[in-house]
Formats: structure tokens, sequence, C-alpha cells
């Protein structure tokens, strides 16, 4: 059976210019899956004077709509303002699947809801991990909830939990970098069997004397998920316990007036540089001037900074947090709990292995090369969307015959049926939601008899590409024919 291609739209508050791993993900996950033949267009709100139509290199099309932002470049929550412009942009680009990312984006949670409404598939990608205690996150669980209550699929790490989904709907597929653009300093591709680390042959392991400086460097949004008052404490601690250390730390937010108050009172200006928001380009040049990258996280699905930091040569001293432990392999890596005498400790533990030798880190570049590749991403998430449209038969794709699991596990698009999922929502939260799937059903509707769909141009498509394995499957196939040919002769 020839391979099915898909007309897809990536829908998020978080992307590009605006720096970040969401926004990483989602530009990287879209090239690859252009390269293997889909289209891919991906719809965010505009930044500053980047609005309307642009075009990123692979033939990336994006859409920035002019909605007002309120928070942390999130749009505000209309719920169904959206929707006309939405739905221009579906019916322009000819989409069949909407692809969802962050579970704080208004933007993508009103996408998926519109799409389902319009009857296309849908996928929830969700890159963050949220507790069940608090308010914002009892908040934030609840949202999800009601969204992926009708959702095709999602990938994602504990929202099984926090949406009460059926695992079977759920994907776990990790994030990647591109380690080409994380390299060491010295760098060179390895050529022969005499050269397995990487590096040029005059080029030895690093030795730290007792006296050599050791930095630390930090690259995170600085905000109080990302442990910014624990960075702000542990700091002064680190440095007094170990004289020739220093710290660089890139990154921006309110909580870069607690860190540059802590320099100050303890008078840290000399062992402490601040450079504000870098571009990602940048990362590679700060992460390089360093030994160790040091990630005090409070919460975290990935870390895809982390794989960053370890690729361009540096041990990594992370939280255990989330998903943080399965990243990378232990040599890399030193763990600490969220807790300011931990994260002393740890530190402590990696500049000491680091001095002693005791840390290869010339070889991680290799390593990480070949544990985290973009394309194998695109890999699994085509089969998601396999799965989802019917390509694949879903015992293939849910590992089991389904037929005698509550029959189809596809979602149904008819009203009824989805009524039916939000209704059990919760006694009180399940009719709302349900109040609010028939408003946006009779406003589609209205959309459709108002600005009917032959009155939208369709916007010609960009020249598939053609994915490698269809290009050798071909070859061979004109081969065999040749051959064939021949031997009719």
């Amino acid at each position: 059976m020839a391979r099915k291609t898909y007309n897809i739209a990536m829908v998020s508050d978080f992307f590009f210019p605006q720096p970040g791993g969401v926004e990483s993900h989602i530009y990287q996950l879209s090239s690859k899956l252009i390269d293997r033949g889909h289209k891919v267009i991906i719809i965010t709100h505009a930044y500053d004077d980047r609005k309307g139509v642009r075009y990123l290199t692979n033939g990336l099309k994006v859409y920035h709509v002019p909605f007002f932002v309120i928070y942390r470049q999130t749009t505000f929550p209309t719920v169904f303002s959206f929707f006309p412009v939405f739905r221009n942009i579906i019916l322009r680009e000819r989409i069949e699947i909407v692809h969802g990312h962050g579970s704080l984006s208004n933007l993508c949670h009103e996408a998926i809801l519109h799409a389902r409404t319009m009857g296309l598939r849908t996928v929830f990608t969700d890159h963050s991990l949220f507790g069940f205690a608090d308010a914002a996150s009892i908040l934030t669980n609840k949202l999800l909830k009601f969204i992926l209550s009708d959702v095709d699929h999602t990938i994602c790490e504990n929202t099984v939990l926090r949406a009460s989904l059926d695992p079977l709907m759920v994907s776990v597929i990790p994030n990647a970098i591109v380690a080409e653009s994380f390299r060491p300093r010295g760098y060179q591709p390895s050529s022969s069997k005499t050269n397995p680390s990487g590096f040029a042959p005059d080029r030895s392991p690093v030795r730290l004397g007792p006296r050599d400086t050791i930095t630390i460097v930090v690259i995170s949004r600085l905000f109080y998920n990302k442990g910014t008052d624990l960075l702000t404490a542990a700091i002064p601690r680190i440095l007094e316990n170990h004289p020739y250390t220093r710290f660089i730390i890139a990154g921006s937010g309110p909580k870069a007036i607690d860190l540059e108050q802590m320099i100050e009172t303890n008078v840290l200006q000399d062992r402490v540089e601040m450079l504000g928001p870098i571009r990602h380009e940048e990362v590679r040049d700060v992460m390089t001037r360093g030994h160790i990258y040091l990630h005090p996280s409070l919460t975290e699905a990935f870390g895809t900074v982390i794989v960053e930091a370890a690729s361009c040569g540096l041990y990594v001293v992370a939280t255990q947090v989330g998903g943080i432990p399965e990243v990378l392999p232990s040599h890399m890596t030193t763990f600490a709990k969220p807790e300011e005498d931990d994260l002393v400790a740890a530190a402590g533990k990696a500049i000491t292995a680091m001095r002693a030798g005791h840390v290869r880190t010339e070889r991680f570049h290799d390593q990480v090369r070949h544990m985290y590749s973009w394309a194998n991403v695109a890999l699994r998430t085509e089969r998601v969307y396999d799965g989802i449209t019917g390509s694949i038969p879903e015992e293939e794709f849910y590992g089991f015959d389904t037929g005698g699991y509550n029959g189809s596990r596809r979602r149904d698009f008819a009203l009824v049926d989805r009524l039916k999922r939000y209704y059990g929502c919760g006694i009180w939260a399940g009719k709302l939601f349900c109040l609010c799937v028939v408003i946006d059903y009779l406003f589609f509707l209205f959309l459709e008899w108002w600005f009917p769909r032959d009155s939208i141009d369709i916007c010609p498509d960009w020249p598939r590409k053609m994915p490698p394995e269809d290009v050798a499957r071909g070859s061979k196939s004109n081969r065999s024919s040749t051959s064939l040919g021949a031997a009719k002769e």
C-alpha cells in the first residue's frame, strides 16, 4: 500500500521569533514532516510587526493571526472569535489534521475544538508537566479534560492522569535536537576507527587542575517553574564552597531581578555573568564557554536544553523531576532533588568529578547524536497520523485487536456522540462544556451559510518532497522493470 501524505496545521501560541523548546519542537517537526512529503502550515499569533503570512525555509508557511496577548505570549481566551479566521485558513489550505501544541496555549485549545466541529482529525502534544493540588494546575487540568475528551490522539507525559485519558489514546514521543548545531569546540566528525571521539587528532580530553576555573552555564526562562528561586539561593553557596568556579546565566523573565539583587548583595559581579535573553542560534556559543550545565527546573516534561548541553560537551546537573531522569544516560548527568541543599551538593559532586577527570565529556556529542533525531520523531508522529486517519489498521496502531474492546477507537464526529463525551467531564463542568460545543456547532453552521466554502480561494501548494525510502523504492522498481524488459527482449 502506498504511503499517504497529509495536509497538517500546527497550532500554538508559542512559535518563533520567541525562543524556547516548544517553538523549536514545532519548527523542527514541521520541517521534517515536509521532508517526508507532507504539507505543513503553522498558525500562531502576531509578534510585534510579524503579522499576516510569513514563509520560512523549506516552504513552511506561518499564519500570524492578530489576537491580543495577555501573559507569557498566550492569547486572550475568546472561545469563538477565532473560529472565522481559523475556518478560512483551514479551507484555504485544505487541512486534514490539526495538531495543537501546549497546555497553556489558548489558541491550541480553541483550534482543536473548532477542528472537531468541522469534522477534522486532531492531535494534541503536551510539552509541560503540572501537579494536581494548586489552583493553576486544577484549572489547567480541567481545561485539558474538556479539550482532550474529543481529541483523536495525544502525545504527552502525565496527561493521562491529568485529563483522565484512555492510555491507548496516548503516545510518548521524545524531543530531539539538530546535533550538528550543537558541536563542542574543536569538534571534527570522525573519519576513521582511530579517532572514535570525533575530535581532531591533536586534541586530547580536557584536564582541569585544582586552580583552573570551572564555568557553570544556565540557559532558561527566568520564571518560578524553571527553578529560578532555587538557583538564586544555591549560587552563593556553590561559589563559596568552590572558589575557582563561575556562572554564566542566559535568559529573561520576572525572576531576573531576584538574581541581580543576589549578585549585588553577595558582591558576585566578577563571578556571575548575566547575558539576558539570547537567540536560539547563540545557545551553542554560550554553552561551549562552560564545563557544566545546571538545570534547576521544578517541572519539566523533557528538557531539550539538557540534551543540547550534553551535545556541546557539558556535564549536566539537573533536578530529578518530570521526564528529566529518562532523557540522558547516567554518565552524562548528576541528579538532585528540587531542594537547595541537594542542588548545592550535586553541583559540588559534578565539579569534583570534572577536576578528577572522571567525566569524558569529549565523547558526549557523538553519543547524543545517535540517541535523538528529528527524522525519527517525524516518522513516529506520522504513524500517529496514519493511526487516527485509518491509513493503517487499528490492530497495527494500537498493538492488539480492538474489536472486542469497545469497538473502533476512532472518534466519531456526530454531535450527539461528542456531547456524550463532554457530558462526562463533571457535574457542572460537563453541562458547560456541552453548551460550548453546541454554540460552536451553531456558529459553524452560520459561517457555512454566511461565508460559503465555494467563495474561499484555495492556496496553491509547494511541490511535495519525496522521502529517501520512497526514492530508493522507486529506483528499485525502475531497475526491476528495466531488467524485466531486457529479459523479455
